[in-house]
């Protein structure tokens, strides 16, 4: 049970799970935000002064999301793990034979895997999220439209990342 949760945990569960619930807080905040300066022509203003709104609006959002996405990850993996601790050891099991199954079974490289993973999905979100914000138009229903448009798209490509990292870790053999 211990090997099974932690290596779920650290390589699979842990990363999708963040990455799903910063795409529909984040994610949504980031294109709601943008699309709301869009549609009040603040990013046509930071234009007019001759600022880069890809530099002043994009990369800090962009660069926030590959810090913290890994960081919340190893979070996320030290709760799963806690959390998998406290079911076994209502099986009447020992703490010390969890932990050291646990240690055991996970590697680092597996922890390794799914911080890769939690970065690739965090540049994925950030990525989507300014380019949903940024493609807004209509007013308040536009903002709405791109911001739900962003969550759905997030998602979907947080999903087909994780296909495609697993089946490259699967193939390399890691």
């Amino acid at each position: 049970v211990a090997d099974i949760v932690g290596l779920a945990v650290t390589r699979e569960l842990g990363p999708l799970m963040t990455a799903i619930i910063v795409c529909g807080r984040s994610g949504a905040a980031f294109a709601a935000e943008l699309g709301t300066m869009k549609v009040s022509e603040e990013v046509d203003a930071l234009s007019s002064l001759g600022l880069g709104p890809m530099r002043y609006l994009v990369f800090p959002r962009v660069a926030a999301l590959l810090i913290v996405v890994p960081l919340l990850t190893l979070a996320g993996d030290f709760v799963g793990v806690l959390g998998g601790l406290v079911g076994y050891t209502s099986l009447d099991i020992g703490v010390t034979a969890y932990l050291n199954e646990t240690r055991n079974a996970v590697k680092l490289w597996d922890i390794g895997t799914g911080l890769i993973k939690a970065f690739t999905y965090a540049a994925a979100i950030a990525m989507i999220a300014c380019q949903q914000g940024f493609a807004t138009s209509g007013g308040a229903e536009g903002v709405g439209r791109r911001t739900t448009s962003t969550v759905v798209t997030s998602l979907f490509a947080i999903v087909m990342i994780d296909a495609l990292l697993t089946i490259v870790f699967r193939i390399t053999g890691v």
